[in-house]
């Protein structure tokens, strides 16, 4: 779409695939497309504001969905070494289906046979009234409903009616009968389901009553028999997790303190503790670290996870209960990208860049691009999605995006010296278009036009550029502002003679 043809940005379509979105980083995107397809590993390296983070975010939308559902399950042989449940998607699918078939029928006392309820202490037996089963009177007829009661109720009852005192006895011995596990809330019984005889258990649920059929009991029998366990990671996932500036239990995992050390029937349980880092929560998805060389040696970690694909969980603090808890092999079978400035190439640790290229590819992003048609079209597209992604200023009109591609080419100038190109350090150009809008809605204009977008250059200049236009140069501003005794104790020659015996603090 060219200029001419357009009245403002909302006649621009955004592309759905949001690596469409990415803006003149065409041999990047095409690497991101190739890594999501083939589970490449990808290092951006280029100055802030370029779009890395964008691509990285793109691409994990390339990636398939998750397949795999993570638990932690405990060792009844040895707590502190709980292991890992792997189930696929279909199983987890069937597993959830499957429950719901055989989920636990709720129903009214009203509904339940008429002996059912009078068992469970619902149904009053001599005036059929039913009341909640917490009275063991009935509100209505004044009698024993059949359910035990406490002394003081039962002496009153002997007092008013011996008959009916001694026919709530005989139902209590009834209801023992019946019961199961001496449970006077839970009691079993057969009935016919299509021709054939099966067991059926009644449980008291409040004011339902609980239904559970031969399928619903052998599911818990199982349940029952099974060793407990807890999602680790979820089928339902984001396939992109950002740890940027992640701490070393953020990013590996780590297992909780525990004050009463995991005793049982006082603790909670070491498997129920454990907590998954980044790295394992990008099983089947990317994990993004901006800023790489920032981890320091918790690169040699990341290179671990990207050789091996599992990586374990254990306790990190050496005084905490977890600490002698471990999950080994926990699955990271990620896609890595990282991102760093070109002057911090030099601070990432080789072994993890060869494991990179040896397995991925090294991407140098683009800063400007050619000023022609195709690319001023792209660039309308990068301010409509800037419009759109904030929410809350209105679209730019013509006027407004000539003035921005005015200033796109003095910045590609500017900071790279490309001349007939528009800069692509699109961090900087979308907090002016931001700080265009805001001043259009101030000004309750309808539109971001030319005298919005010339306010928002002045007003998004830097503080240094501030201080150069004040002062003349940096160095001028601050000197300026400070004062004389100021300006005397951090002059180096002061220093120097007033701290002559202290070389090393000099240096």
């Amino acid at each position: 779409m060219k200029i001419l043809d357009i009245k403002d940005t909302s006649q621009v379509m955004i592309p759905a695939d949001p690596l469409e979105r990415v803006i003149g980083q065409d041999e990047a995107v095409r690497l991101a497309k190739i890594a999501a397809h083939q589970r490449r590993h990808l290092l951006l390296v280029g100055v802030p504001g370029t779009g890395k983070s964008m691509i990285a975010q793109a691409l994990a939308a390339h990636l398939p969905l998750p397949d795999q559902q993570l638990y932690v399950v405990s060792n009844p042989e040895y707590p502190e070494r709980p292991f890992i449940q792997k189930k696929t998607r279909e199983e987890v699918e069937d597993e959830n289906k499957h429950s719901m078939v055989k989920k636990e029928k709720l129903i009214s006392p009203v509904d339940a046979p008429v002996n059912v309820a009078e068992t469970l202490g619902y149904r009053c037996s001599k005036c059929g009234t039913y009341s909640p089963k917490n009275l063991t009177v009935c509100p209505n007829c004044n009698n024993y409903k059949g359910q035990k009661g406490s002394p003081k109720v039962a002496t009153i009852d002997l007092q008013n009616n011996m008959g009916n005192f001694m026919q709530g006895l005989e139902d209590m011995l009834k209801a023992t009968l019946t019961t199961i596990g001496g449970d006077k809330n839970k009691i079993q019984t057969t009935r016919v389901v299509n021709g054939k005889e099966e067991v059926v258990v009644y449980e008291g649920a409040g004011a339902k009553i609980r239904v559970l059929d031969q399928k619903a009991l052998e599911e818990r029998r199982d349940k029952e028999k099974a060793s407990p366990k807890k999602v680790l990671i979820s089928l339902k996932r984001n396939t992109f997790v950002m740890a940027t500036g992640a701490s070393e239990t953020e990013l590996l995992g780590d297992v909780r303190h525990d004050p009463y050390g995991g005793h049982k029937g006082l603790g909670t349980p070491p498997y129920e503790r454990v907590v998954p880092g980044a790295i394992h929560e990008a099983h089947e998805g990317v994990l993004f670290i901006d800023e790489l060389p920032h981890l320091g040696h918790l690169q040699r970690f990341i290179l671990t996870a990207m050789q091996e694909k599992v990586f374990p969980i254990s306790g990190r603090n050496p005084q905490s209960a977890g600490a002698s808890v471990k999950v080994d092999s926990v699955p990271c079978d990620l896609v890595f990208v990282g991102a760093c400035n070109i002057q911090d190439l030099h601070h990432i640790i080789s072994p993890l860049r060869s494991r990179i290229t040896g397995s991925g590819y090294e991407v140098l992003v683009e800063t400007t691009m050619p000023d022609n048609e195709k690319n001023r079209a792209r660039f309308i597209q990068f301010i409509a999605q800037e419009v759109r992604m904030d929410g809350r200023i209105p679209h730019v009109n013509k006027s407004g995006i000539n003035v921005l591609l005015k200033e796109a080419r003095k910045k590609a100038l500017q900071h790279d010296g490309k001349k007939k190109s528009i800069t692509l350090r699109l961090r900087e150009m979308g907090g002016m278009i931001r700080a265009a809008g805001d001043i259009a809605i101030y000004e309750e204009a309808k539109t971001i036009g030319k005298k919005h977008v010339d306010a928002a250059i002045i007003r998004s200049r830097s503080a240094e550029e501030q201080i150069k236009e004040k002062f003349g140069h940096y160095q001028g501003g601050v000197m300026k502002e400070m004062s004389e005794s100021a300006r005397m104790q951090y002059s180096p020659y002061n220093y120097w003679n007033d701290n002559s015996d202290d070389l090393l603090g000099y240096e």
